[in-house]
């Protein structure tokens, strides 16, 4: 069990005068007074910390921070913390090992690399960028990609390939955006790092930016995936501004500075560890119960491999050991096949790294630690005949369903057994609710969404008794329970239901017993689902779209991806507008059900945060180039920012986002470059031990982790985010 230490100053650096930079600058510019010595600012060390001052030649260096990394343990590890007004660090609760030390920052280069033990006091000398160029080579991808020119609202909607080369599906500039941010191109990886803002070599002998760009797209398993994205957006007109965009990087242009870290931001500690393989990519991680995050305390973390691979990464934070869970289909004649190379890669060549049948997504714990999982359990064209028409499956029943491409399953580290779920509907999502049944509800079902009873099914192991789906339905006629309905091609009947074709991204179960979901579109929209008694026939849907103006263009965010409910039945949902939206259902003025409520009935639940990103360039619009994948809602102050803190992914940012009274709190992480997560989880270690007993846990969900700075070795990491209460607690 960790023990909450106290620190202790020397008296003379509790007499110093503060010195750094302002909340208004990027980079320290006070010069040091001259009776500021190192040695006033010597901090009481432990034995298991390192701690000093970093100074640089115009003084000392407040905001930046301060990385701690050794090779001695089991996985790569490392610790980053961030300096205080006097440009002071302490770096707590290190492993016994050998550490290379050193400094990056705003308006710097990195310091050279200084190795020492646990128990050192270290000062730090920082080193000021010779130029704007060079410090700009640590900003995040987001603040290069801001420096994007989107196609001007008068280009829309798009007249295709023989016209000015936008996709006649691109009606609005607002829905082009959505592509070009969480929508589209950042769906998988960053945009703006330098694998990105720059042509690979591979390329190079292309005669123009444009043909570089489209030999790209194609490179690699993800190419099919790319060039679809593009032929949606128009790519002839798209392949044009990326090559501009990167003509314009190459010739010298820079993108805005972003500012230190500030109050706060100062407090957080990152702890990282490697886990996976360099061919393999994350996309989620779990380390206990959503519902009652104490579970699982100091235990092991668990990932999802998506399409890499078929088994799932384990983390022992505490033995900083890794390890492989192998996962399999059901039907044992099912092995999948890889997705083939578009074309050579520039980082693989001809190698087909990806390889998974099972295509584990998203990993849920419940309350005796079992990990569930999406994951593929047969041939996605192979239906059960229980799920179709003619079953006497009561979904079935009332609404069979054909092909599905994800599925569920279990693994068990009590026994160590892994147990795959043939499922009729389809799974992306899922999360548990809070009920006698700990149902294990999900999305990615398309018309349906579907839910596992567990305890039924652990108590029986029958998996098609256990498990439900229900279509979406629209109580249009307004009489409060689910009726007949039309199909969602026909016009509304005033005596019957609607049953829209929603479908859903996130997944969200809330106190009150209803299901929150996300719509990836545009306007895009939230969904809440109420189940009835027998969810099947009963449940019922409503549906709230972003607002839109009379010309159908957004009124200010829109297009959703990832969301979540907090403990009040607030939606928090991460727009590709580049805000976080807020929706509370309680402020709609209008009826909820009825005729009028299909979408556009309550603008007044919304209100919007842009993220802390610049805007692209061009866009003088609310919102920014952010565009996160995912908002996380912290239901029990598992930071430290208070319960109910809503934390975009910060995608663009290389940072968490958590919104805290209205005011960004970027926790970034400042190495390797690249950190981009598309979920994150928040565990209480040990509640007595405070800050040092909590904390965020996240991981590398890109495709592309050889995008990051340390190059094509490069693993997935997991992240550790711990507040403490200032820089320096210990």
């Amino acid at each position: 069990m960790l023990a909450f230490r106290s620190f202790s100053l020397s008296l003379a650096a509790l007499l110093l005068t503060t010195c750094g930079d302002s909340a208004t600058t990027s980079q320290s510019n006070s010069a040091p007074e001259e009776s500021t010595s190192r040695s006033a600012n010597a901090i009481s060390v432990n034995s298991n910390d390192i701690a000093g001052s970093v100074i640089s030649s115009s003084g000392p260096e407040a905001g930046v921070w301060v990385i701690a990394e050794t090779r001695d343990l089991a996985t790569l590890y490392s610790k980053t913390v961030v300096t205080d007004e006097q440009g002071r660090y302490l770096i707590p609760d290190l492993p016994e090992a050998n550490f290379e030390v050193w400094v990056r920052g705003y308006g710097l280069v990195d310091s050279p690399h200084i190795n020492t033990r646990p128990g050192q006091s270290l000062d730090l000398t920082a080193v000021i960028a010779p130029d704007a160029a060079s410090a700009a080579e640590y900003y995040p991808a987001g603040y290069w990609y801001s420096l994007l020119e989107i196609p001007e609202d008068h280009e829309f909607p798009g007249t295709g390939p023989d016209g000015n080369g936008i996709g006649v599906g691109v009606l609005t500039q607002d829905d082009y955006i959505r592509r070009v941010t969480n929508g589209g191109c950042v769906v998988c990886h960053q945009m703006g790092n330098t694998a990105t803002r720059t042509i690979p070599e591979m390329f190079s002998n292309l005669e123009t930016s444009f043909d570089a760009w489209n030999r790209r797209v194609r490179s690699g398993q993800a190419g099919a995936f790319m060039t679809r994205t593009l032929a949606g957006m128009g790519d002839r007109r798209t392949l044009e501004m990326y090559a501009d965009w990167t003509d314009r990087i190459a010739a010298g242009e820079l993108p805005p500075a972003p500012a230190r870290p500030q109050g706060l931001e100062r407090n957080v500690v990152i702890t990282q560890w490697d886990w996976a393989d360099p061919t393999a990519y994350l996309h989620d991680l779990v380390s206990t119960d959503r519902r009652d995050p104490t579970v699982n305390a100091y235990g092991k973390i668990y990932g999802a491999l998506e399409n890499s691979a078929d088994y799932l990464p384990v983390l022992d934070p505490a033995a900083h050991s890794t390890d492989q869970i192998v996962v399999f289909p059901e039907d044992p004649d099912y092995g999948g096949a890889p997705q083939p190379a578009m074309a050579t890669s520039p980082y693989w060549g001809d190698e087909e790294i990806w390889n998974a049948a099972t295509t584990v997504h998203n990993p849920m714990m419940d309350s005796d630690g079992r990990v569930w999982i999406t994951s593929r359990a047969r041939d996605p064209s192979n239906v059960p005949a229980f799920c179709q028409e003619g079953s006497d499956h009561p979904s079935a029943q009332a609404f069979p369903l054909g092909r599905s491409g994800r599925h569920l399953g279990v693994y068990d580290p009590s026994t160590d057994s892994y147990s795959p779920i043939n499922t009729c509907f389809g799974t992306h999502h899922l999360m548990f609710a809070e009920d006698a049944d700990n149902t294990l509800w999900t999305s990615g079902g398309g018309t349906a969404v579907g839910w596992l009873n567990t305890r039924e099914f652990l108590e029986t192991g029958d998996a098609v008794a256990a498990q439900g789906w229900t279509p979406f339905i629209l109580d249009t006629n307004g009489n409060g329970r689910r009726d007949e309905y039309v199909e969602p091609d026909a016009t509304l009947d005033p005596d019957l239901d609607k049953r829209i074709n929603s479908g859903l991204y996130a997944v969200a179960p809330a106190t009150d017993g209803s299901i929150w979901g996300s719509n990836l579109s545009y306007p895009g929209a939230i969904v809440r689902v109420m189940p009835g008694a027998d969810p099947s026939t009963t449940a019922l849907t409503e549906y709230y779209e972003l607002p839109l103006d009379e010309d159908g263009n957004a009124i200010e965010g829109f297009s959703p991806r990832g969301m979540d409910i907090d403990r009040n039945g607030i939606a928090w949902v991460a727009l590709a507008s580049g805000h976080m939206g807020r929706f509370d259902r309680n402020l709609c003025l209008g009826p909820l059900n009825g005729p009028t409520a299909t979408g556009q009935h309550c603008p007044e639940g919304w209100s919007f945060f842009a993220e802390p990103l610049p805007q692209f360039k061009n866009i003088q619009q609310s919102g920014s180039s952010e565009g996160s994948y995912y908002t996380w809602v912290d239901q029990f102050d598992t930071l430290g920012l208070g319960s109910n803190t809503p934390i975009n992914t910060g995608n663009q940012s290389g940072s968490l986002l958590a919104l805290n009274d209205g005011e960004w709190v970027r926790l970034t992480v400042p190495y390797p470059l690249g950190f981009y997560t598309k979920w994150l989880d928040g565990r209480i270690d040990d509640p007595d031990s405070g800050w040092q007993g909590r904390g965020l846990w996240a991981t590398i969900s890109s495709r592309a982790p050889f995008h990051m700075e340390s190059g094509a070795d490069t693993t997935s990491k997991v992240y550790h985010f711990q507040m403490r209460p200032d820089p320096l607690a210990n």
